[in-house]
């Protein structure tokens, strides 16, 4: 404890002495990229600088044969203070390893959901209690521990569950632009909660840099495996200067073929609808103010491994088929961002207003016993505000605000047995329940030499919780307050032209939320949560060094890493399947490595390769549901303007049998261990005709027809699957 609090004491020192020093240093304008703007006369204006957030689509300039195809690292870059970095960095910038997944890449993988967009990058596992639900690993935490924003606004809040959720599943992969990962604790940029790490998706946008235009376009993609069809449509312009982007989707799943002899796994259906729109006006030059609006709903998703029969489970296990329906999000949110030209002390600013609302209802049936009718409404209210300062030769300094705050309502509704009048009983969390957060963040990058650069920060955070549930039958109000400093400290060195050391030491931190303290759910095949209303805050340390390398023909990034977490928050067995919330110390160490190789004539060769190791120190067993050792093997072929592709790849993943205590009878998790596997797969696709924007994909999953599954997930995985894509431009 002291170690972490003389770290965030140094960081703050630090930065405090700049930003006093910075006042009297003179201010040219950030390096930006260059935006094209069509103003009302006609006139074009271009070398303007760009706004933090303007998202340019187009791919940069190619300075070889290579980077048009495949950009290299400095050119992949974290834009303005709604991105992941909360500024302008490139991947050879960030001191822990990172990476930016654009939109050409996510189309290539025919996304239907969120899980299929993100499951192959290094050292993140999308894990599926359900058809519908994806809840991704990052450095082996999840759910609670890895913050997860859309255009900078957390999604999460303070219901979310211990363990897998599904809540990155309510994401409609048409309107995503990119996806950025930041690994490793990030709670000086985010607060509490960003333990294991940062995924920030970012969603599409009118593009001021094409001028004037209009554009439609319609996405239709279909999949064997589960006869799903995903469409898609969209509308986008810029119009003197002002944007608009907006679409609708819909997805309808049927019953899986998860390959081999099993067929079809029943309750594996279901359906969703989505809708967004986003309106940009550009109030000045270098000013921009968005509007933006998102709804998402599925109907019937029924989680899976709560269905007879029991495959993987021993026979004790009842089933309890359950239901969610709705699973509903809906967001809003105004930005003002823009450049202030040096007549303050900061030169560019993001302000950001936001509401969401994430509503579930569930229906769990015990059969003979009784039949349960939830539902939770929780209204996010949230704010924050991020400022930026080039200090020249000092370097750059960032600080910024954020506050959000959950009200919860909340109730349930009993028929015991099924089919007799319902009952009001405690609902899975308290009626009214109210949960705010608040913090402040400093952070500092500076050249220290002309090939060493540091980075430094610090963050004051402050959480409020507040409810009232029912303890062992008695209403039980409480009050808690948490509050801690975190720090971090990074150095990035230049060794060669191409030659990149990275390393760096930061702090996490996780105040328990609504659903450490007093949820009052079923968990795992037949458990039961309990309130826990004193259990304590997470703490978290880790120590990274790594190397990345951007020559023109390779692109690699190797990061090994230590995290200690002290007082990590878990469940504690207290007898007849009864569980409550408790304080363990714990550690998790791993490796990563993602790299590509370019051959001649738009050919590469790429993969990734990641191992994790995770203990409860305490309980002397491994940590839960830690992902085993698995990586990518590919070669791919692009054209110049990455219209036309071809690839072919296997996804190698290891047996994983290190299970703790509470995987034992969980039908998520094979008896024995979770048998390993490899995948072989194949992707195309080009224009149809000579436009580009018209074109046809097709990607050959599991060509082999294996039998597998991912660690800890409902759903085995899809056999043989054939994914057919059609994306027209107009």
């Amino acid at each position: 404890m002291a170690q972490r609090r003389l770290l965030a004491g140094l960081g703050l020192l630090g930065l405090l002495t700049l930003a006093h020093g910075a006042r009297a240093q003179p201010s040219d304008q950030p390096t930006l990229p260059e935006v094209v703007v069509q103003p009302e006369d006609g006139e074009v204006v271009a070398d303007e600088p760009s706004l933090p957030e303007v998202d340019v689509t187009a791919a940069p300039p190619a300075v070889d044969e290579f980077s048009g195809r495949y950009p290299p690292l400095a050119e992949q870059v974290f834009r303005g203070g709604g991105s992941a970095a909360r500024n302008n960095q490139s991947l050879l910038d960030i001191p822990s390893l990172a990476t930016i997944l654009d939109r050409q890449q996510i189309e290539t993988r025919v996304p239907t959901d969120m899980a299929r967009a993100l499951s192959e990058e290094v050292g993140v596992l999308v894990q599926t209690t359900a058809r519908g639900q994806a809840s991704p690993f990052v450095r082996g935490l999840t759910g609670q521990q890895v913050v997860v924003l859309i255009d900078g606004v957390r999604l999460n809040n303070s219901t979310f569950r211990a363990g897998p959720n599904q809540y990155f599943g309510t994401i409609d992969p048409g309107q995503v632009e990119r996806i950025e990962v930041l690994r490793g604790p990030q709670s000086v940029l985010w607060g509490s909660g960003a333990i294991g790490g940062v995924i920030n998706v970012v969603t599409r946008t009118a593009d001021p840099c094409c001028g004037d235009y209009t554009q439609g376009g319609f996405v239709q993609y279909f999949s064997t495996a589960d006869y799903a069809s995903y469409s898609r449509a969209n509308v986008e312009g810029w119009v003197a200067g002002q944007g608009v982007f907006g679409g609708g989707s819909y997805l309808n799943v049927n019953d899986l073929d998860t390959g081999g002899p099993l067929g079809r796994q029943p309750f594996t259906a279901y359906s969703q609808y989505a809708g967004d729109l986003k309106y940009s006006l550009l109030v000045e030059q270098d000013q921009l103010v968005t509007v933006a609006l998102q709804h998402f709903e599925q109907e019937d998703v029924p989680r899976s491994d709560r269905f007879p029969p029991f495959v993987n489970g021993p026979p004790a296990n009842p089933a309890r088929p359950t239901f969610f329906d709705p699973q509903q999000r809906d967001l809003a949110y105004v930005r003002w961002q823009g450049l202030t030209g040096g007549d303050v002390w900061f030169d560019d600013f993001t302000v950001t207003a936001s509401y969401q609302r994430q509503k579930e209802g569930s229906t769990e049936l015990r059969p003979g016993q009784r039949l349960d009718e939830g539902e939770f409404d929780v209204d996010t209210f949230g704010a924050s505000l991020v400022l930026s300062r080039d200090l020249e030769l000092l370097g750059q300094l960032t600080c910024g605000a954020d506050f959000y705050y959950d009200d919860v309502d909340a109730a349930r509704f009993r028929q015991q047995p099924p089919g007799s009048p319902s009952t009001a009983v405690p609902p899975q969390f308290p009626d009214d329940a109210l949960y705010d957060t608040l913090g402040a963040f400093l952070a500092w990058r500076v050249p220290l030499t002309d090939r060493l650069e540091a980075t430094t920060g610090v963050r004051y955070e402050n959480v409020n919780a507040s409810g009232t549930p029912v303890v062992a039958g008695v209403p039980t109000p409480f009050d808690r307050t948490y509050q801690d400093w975190v720090g971090c400290a990074g150095l990035v060195y230049q060794a060669h032209s191409w030659l990149y050391l990275v390393g760096g030491v930061s702090e996490g931190f996780r105040a328990p939320n609504l659903d450490d303290l007093t949820a009052d759910n079923t968990v795992l095949q037949a458990g039961q949560d309990s309130p826990s209303l004193n259990v304590q805050p997470e703490q978290a340390i880790s120590y990274e060094l790594g190397l990345r390398i951007d020559a023109p023909r390779l692109r690699l990034q190797v990061a090994e890493f230590w995290i200690e977490l002290d007082d990590n928050i878990l469940r504690d067995d207290v007898g007849g399947n009864n569980f409550i919330r408790d304080n363990f110390d714990s550690y998790i160490n791993g490796t990563e490595l993602v790299g590509e190789y370019l051959l001649d004539d738009g050919w590469s060769l790429y993969g990734n390769f990641w191992y994790l190791l995770g203990k409860d120190l305490e309980r002397e067993e491994p940590l839960s549901r830690i992902p085993p050792t698995q990586g990518i093997v590919g070669i791919r072929w692009r054209d110049a303007c990455g219209t036309r592709y071809f690839e072919v790849f296997s996804q190698l993943v290891r047996a994983q049998d290190r299970y703790a205590a509470q995987n034992v009878g969980d039908s998520r998790f094979p008896v024995g261990g979770t048998p390993g596997y490899g995948l072989l797969n194949v992707r195309l696709g080009r224009p149809i005709g000579d436009d580009p924007r018209q074109r046809l994909s097709l990607s050959l999953e599991n060509i082999t027809d294996k039998t597998y599954r991912v660690l800890g997930s409902g759903v085995d995985g899809p056999g043989f699957n054939a994914l057919f894509g059609l994306d027209l431009a107009f």
